[in-house]
């Protein structure tokens, strides 16, 4: 049976000068729509929110074939109450967006999205995003951290964040279990910073929210264990780091970030896992980042980022 400890302190505070604008978010609404291309999408769109007495702050759209290809768009508008007028915005996004044979989704600005962290024995990545969540840089609330060894407890401790220690034995449905029963209905999103597991489909077909895994290296290449000595015995000139959605089929999902440090044939393998972390780091925060302001949009096995 998987064993289960909690560690929990007060939460300390988050710097007021570092908070990402909360105040000025009441009334700003996202709208992502994606779907087959066609006239007249970005017209009828617009009209629409400007009937409303929506304002149009910013407007990203991407179609990846002139004649008929696939439609990706975000934009960001504010509009008087918003919160009182969703159901009355939603209903004329359900008259006009669907009608044209697209779909669509709104998201209040304010609102952040609630993530879990699942990490290991490193540290880098995860300590990386809590000191950004506590200086606000990342609109996200962090309800937990997951870890299959207790090794990091301790560090977690000052953000007041619980940390719950859930041991990974052969038979991993116990312990996917027991992650299932800490994530339902808790959470927006999973991020895996270095969780040196391997996920299983069924895991992924009941959490209901996605998954983003940061991967230490430039995706497809030197996968698996010791991708660093890997990149040290092929004398490579460039490292890197690779943040993607998790999908059923290993390291394979749709990514999001990718980034690269220049090296040469003076670095040790330490050097490299040195070097390799940093940029771990920024990648997965890069990403984590974009999703949570909605400016990731999946089309099959790849991505479009705004």
């Amino acid at each position: 049976m998987s064993t289960i400890t909690a560690d929990k302190q007060t939460p300390l505070p988050s710097p007021a000068q570092f908070s990402i604008r909360d105040s000025q978010l009441d009334n700003i609404g996202r709208l992502i729509v994606q779907g087959t291309d066609r006239k007249g999408i970005v017209s009828r769109i617009s009209t629409l929110l400007s009937q409303i007495g929506a304002n149009i702050i910013s407007l990203d759209q991407f179609s990846t074939d002139a004649n008929g290809g696939q439609f990706f768009q975000r934009i960001v508008f504010s509009l008087e109450d918003l919160p009182a007028r969703l159901d009355e915005l939603q209903t004329s996004l359900d008259k006009e967006v669907a009608g044209l044979g697209l779909t669509w989704r709104l998201e209040e600005a304010k609102r952040k999205k609630r993530v879990a962290i699942f990490v290991s024995k490193s540290d880098h990545c995860l300590l990386d995003l809590l000191w950004r969540h506590r200086r606000g840089d990342l609109p996200v609330d962090i309800v937990m951290v997951v870890s299959n060894h207790a090794d990091l407890a301790q560090d977690v401790r000052p953000f007041g964040i619980p940390y719950f220690h859930v041991p990974v034995s052969g038979d991993k449905k116990e312990a996917e279990k027991r992650h299932l029963e800490l994530l339902q209905d808790n959470v927006d999103l999973v991020i895996l910073a270095r969780y040196m597991q391997i996920i299983s489909g069924a895991f992924l077909d009941e959490v209901g929210v996605p998954v983003i895994n940061i991967h230490h290296s430039f995706l497809p290449a030197f996968i698996g264990a010791g991708p660093y000595q890997k990149a040290k015995d092929r004398g490579v000139k460039v490292i890197g780091a690779t943040a993607h959605y998790v999908t059923k089929d290993l390291d394979e999902g749709p990514i999001i970030d990718q980034d690269v440090v220049a090296v040469t044939h003076r670095d040790s393998a330490a050097d490299l896992m040195r070097r390799g972390a940093d940029v771990e780091r920024r990648v997965l925060s890069r990403a984590v980042l974009a999703h949570c302001e909605d400016r990731v949009l999946r089309h099959g096995n790849t991505t479009v980022v705004f």
